[in-house]
């Protein structure tokens, strides 16, 4: 339970981004996972340069990977999907996995990155005694900037004039848009932010599977996606509690049933869900007249 609620609490941050963009834009963004690579790599290259791996190198890499992953996140949105904004959304969907092939095969033909894992810097690893639970000092981190980061975020949806631009452009851009709100700026505000959480899961990831490599964000990517329409696509509470779900499923099934099945069980919850309930847990039915 742990191992998934640390685990869990990655894929709600990469969910978070997913649910963003398509609350806003109704796009599913299927270059996010790569986002996380970059953020990885950014991150990497951050904490080598800064020396041993510290609190303090690990909050200079937040912090430079956020912003390198909001600035192309918006460079994302601007060159690639706001052209198709008015095109059917099959057009938009091919782009995002046009894209997506693009970052993975430029990581891996750019000389500073390449095809070979690199082991990324990580702290000494310390566990922690908790009413007979033992607890690492890693997975404290993950858990810890995750919920502050979930925190922020709705502090910034909520309480932010940002943030009821966001809301009202999701409701009905049309209408946000003759009220005189910048719809443009809304949706590159809402890039920018998704990739700087997906950059903070990246380093969060990292730090637990402590390598990094092109293809690096391709599964996280899928399953936050999975965790993203478990919860409710376009609901922020839905992707958090999608991708907390999805981190247990996946770890009690790697631990009493068999770890390559994992994915396997991650993948059919999608597809039962899209059965069952296809709103998601969180989600609701939208009427549109015709």
């Amino acid at each position: 339970m742990v191992n998934g609620i640390s685990l869990g609490s990655v894929y709600a941050l990469i969910a978070l981004g997913y649910t963003m963009v398509y609350g806003i834009v109704k796009l599913i963004n299927f270059a996010h996972g790569d986002v996380l690579m970059i953020g990885a790599v950014a991150g990497f290259f951050t904490m080598s340069a800064m020396g041993d791996a510290t609190p303090v190198t690990l909050f200079g890499a937040f912090l430079v990977s956020m912003l390198v992953c909001a600035v192309f996140g918006i460079l994302i949105e601007k060159i690639c999907y706001k052209p198709l904004r008015n095109a059917p959304k099959i057009n938009a969907l091919i782009t995002a996995i046009g894209v997506s092939i693009l970052l993975e095969n430029g990581a891996v033909v750019l000389p500073f990155i390449g095809p070979q894992p690199k082991a990324f810097p990580t702290m000494t690893d310390k566990s922690h005694t908790f009413l007979g639970l033992t607890i690492s000092n890693v997975q404290i981190i993950e858990f810890a900037v995750s919920i502050i980061l979930m925190i922020v975020l709705t502090v910034i949806i909520n309480y932010t004039k940002m943030g009821k631009a966001m809301r009202a452009v999701s409701h009905d851009t049309k209408a946000a848009l003759l009220m005189g709100i910048n719809v443009n700026r809304v949706i590159s505000f809402t890039f920018a932010l998704g990739a700087a959480l997906a950059a903070a899961a990246g380093i969060l990831f990292s730090s637990a599977y402590p390598q990094v490599e092109p293809y690096m964000g391709i599964m996280p990517g899928l399953k936050a996606f999975v965790a993203a329409v478990l919860g409710g696509i376009g609901s922020v509470p839905g992707a958090v509690l999608g991708g907390f779900v999805i981190g247990i499923a996946e770890t009690l099934t790697k631990g009493f049933i068999s770890s390559t099945l994992a994915d396997a069980i991650v993948f059919g919850i999608l597809i039962v869900i899209l059965v069952v309930k296809p709103s998601g847990i969180l989600g609701k039915n939208i009427r549109e007249k015709v």
